[in-house]
């Protein structure tokens, strides 16, 4: 089955963005395949049949189309052009291949209304021996538009006009008048039953797996840390090189550095001018306390209808469970109290095993950094050997510079004598170009001086033309109209009525109008009443479960403190956790020692800095 609507749709819109000046007709079709493809056989051979011969015969089709848009498609949108040409080639010229019937579906599936207007248009006997045919002669030769458009067109003229009048027929029946919406009507809510829980099967205790050994790339150092070392080397090198440049050439400007009593005096002069710039500065306020900690949610009738319901079936659920005590069934608080004993259990041992493992991997860290540290004193001492042989290269090679700086500055002095004499010639050529420049600019503003004058006689007629235009628009026109409102137009209608009885009239439906919207505005607000009396009942319900469930959650968070401390003293009182604290204390008590005695070797001048 082919669905004509899409795919009437589908040509509609192929043809609305084709353009034949920018684009063949095959290269469209290819760029277009994707929308081809989602159709089937059928609907793929009547697309493409249907855009080829409106993109063929859009020249003649585009006349009617306008032509129908002056004359009776003022009120239809100038964006469904493109549909009423693929209607009209339709109509031409695939009205015998296609057959009445299938014609009629196509103009089922469009808007049926349109597609009547449109075909008027082309099966009209006047308009088709009149305009339409003049039109199409400008394009092809009159003969052969007679024979083979014309003609044809003429002889469907009846059976065409037989189904037209057929579906405006039918259009005119379907028309019934609009039923008012029917009133919303309060349904009770399908809350889903929650199913039955389960009694848990006792979780088995898990063994532990065995411990991972340490790998050993912890104690290589990585390949980032020497990278870096060679790029402190590389600047420390520079450092070095700029300090030696710099202090060879210190006293170039007689301006010595300050010695370290100096400094120190200067530094303690800052210190006393910037403690007596100390002011009292007001301290600032902290932030208050909100008094309010559980602000009121505001609830709307559906969350209050939905809550109310909820508790409702809870209520209904505790006392059936009541009455099946009362019948005789089992209480399973034994069977959930041991259970809660063995998880307990299970918590504390997992707990215990999860401190230890903290506790290895902190003290394996702790090795690690003193098996640094000492590799770090190792590579220091090699450092200071090196800086040593540093310092001797850099001396000697500044030596060598200032020697090469010397003979740069003979060289210097040499070339701008040479400059001396080229300057002599360039302010000669400068004189003579000025010269030039001020006999140029005399010249242009003479020429400007003419340019003005000829401008402002130009603009005074200008203004004498417009004086004499606005003072013929001023002259007033006299255009009175005299109407009488009581008399009416005198077409001779009966429905004719004056604009004072006009005015009356709807005066009078007003005054009705208002009067129904009063009682409607009633009705509604007595409706509201009830309706905020019934949800108080309901919230006044809810706020006696809130409570109720308020204090069932305060005793379950002291529960929950009681069992945490609980479990935190079973930790501590672990024979393997306060032995591995032990451990781990001393390998920190050891690694700060370590530390100390390299910021004393530090603080030691080395022989370099000396």
């Amino acid at each position: 089955m082919v669905n004509y609507r899409r795919c009437i749709e589908l040509v509609a819109n192929l043809l609305s963005s084709y353009d034949p000046e920018n684009q063949s007709f095959e290269h469209y079709l290819e760029k277009s395949a994707e929308e081809l493809e989602k159709l089937n056989n059928m609907e793929e051979k009547f697309v493409v049949e249907a855009l080829s011969g409106s993109v063929q015969y859009k020249a003649i089709l585009d006349k009617v189309i306008n032509g129908f848009y002056a004359r009776d498609g003022k009120n239809f949108l100038r964006s469904e052009q493109y549909l009423f040409v693929v209607i009209g080639y339709l109509a031409t010229f695939q009205l015998e291949e296609l057959g009445i019937d299938t014609f009629v579906k196509i103009i089922k599936s469009q808007s049926v209304n349109k597609v009547c207007k449109v075909l008027n248009v082309f099966f009209n006997a006047v308009n088709l021996s009149t305009w339409i045919k003049d039109e199409w002669s400008q394009i092809y030769d009159s003969d052969y538009v007679k024979e083979n458009w014309i003609n044809h067109l003429l002889k469907w003229q009846p059976e065409i006009h037989n189904v037209i009048e057929r579906l405006e027929i039918k259009l005119a029946k379907g028309l019934s008048p609009i039923k008012g919406s029917k009133a919303t009507e309060i349904k009770q809510f399908n809350l889903s039953q929650p199913r039955p829980r389960s009694i848990p099967v006792p979780q088995l205790i898990p063994t532990q797996k065995p411990h991972q050994p340490v790998p050993q790339s912890l104690y290589k150092t990585p390949k980032e840390q020497e990278l870096l070392r060679e790029k402190k080397k590389r600047n420390r090198i520079k450092a070095e090189e700029l300090l030696v440049e710099s202090s060879t050439t210190q006293f170039k400007c007689a301006n010595g550095e300050k010695s370290e009593k100096t400094k120190r005096i200067l530094s303690e002069i800052v210190k006393e001018e910037q403690s007596k710039l100390a002011f009292n500065g007001y301290k600032t306020s902290q932030v208050p306390v909100s008094k309010v900690q559980n602000i009121p949610v505001k609830l709307n009738a559906a969350a209050i209808l939905r809550e109310g319901t909820l508790y409702q079936r809870q209520m209904e659920q505790e006392l059936q469970r009541i009455d099946k005590l009362v019948d005789g069934a089992r209480d399973p608080t034994e069977f959930l109290e041991w259970q809660r004993q063995m998880l307990e259990k299970d918590l504390e041992q997992q707990l215990a095993d999860i401190e230890c493992r903290r506790l290895e991997g902190k003290l394996s860290r702790e090795e690690a950094v003193l098996a640094r540290q000492n590799l770090i004193q190792g590579n220091k001492k090699k450092a200071d050997l090196k800086k040593e042989e540093t310092a001797e290269l850099m001396r000697m090679y500044a030596e060598k510079r200032l020697q090469e700086e010397k003979e740069m500055r003979d060289l210097v002095e040499q070339v701008s004598e040479g400059h001396k004499n080229t300057k002599q010639a360039r302010v000669k050529l400068q004189k003579f170009k000025q010269q030039i420049v001020q006999e140029v600019t005399e010249e242009s503003r003479e020429l400007l001086r003419h340019a003005l004058e000829e401008a402002e006689e130009e603009l005074k007629k200008k203004f004498e033309l417009i004086r004499e235009i606005r003072a013929m628009e001023s002259v007033p026109l006299i255009r009175h109209k005299f109407v009488d409102l009581t008399q009416t137009a005198g077409h001779g209608l009966n429905c004719e009525m004056s604009l004072v009885e006009l005015r009356e009239r709807l005066a009078i439906l007003k005054e009705a109008e208002k009067k129904a919207e009063e009682e409607k505005r009633d009705q509604i607000l007595l409706d509201k009443q009830s309706k905020q009396l019934f949800l108080m009942d309901k919230l006044e319900q809810i706020y006696l479960h809130r409570t109720a469930l308020g204090k069932a959650a305060v005793m379950k968070i002291e529960e929950k403190k009681a069992k945490s401390a609980f479990v935190k003293a079973a930790i501590a009182k672990d024979d393997r956790v306060a032995e591995l604290q032990k451990k781990l204390e001393e390998k920190i008590t050891e690694r700060r020692k370590q530390a100390a005695e390299q910021q004393e070797q530090q603080r030691k001048p080395s022989r370099f800095n000396k």
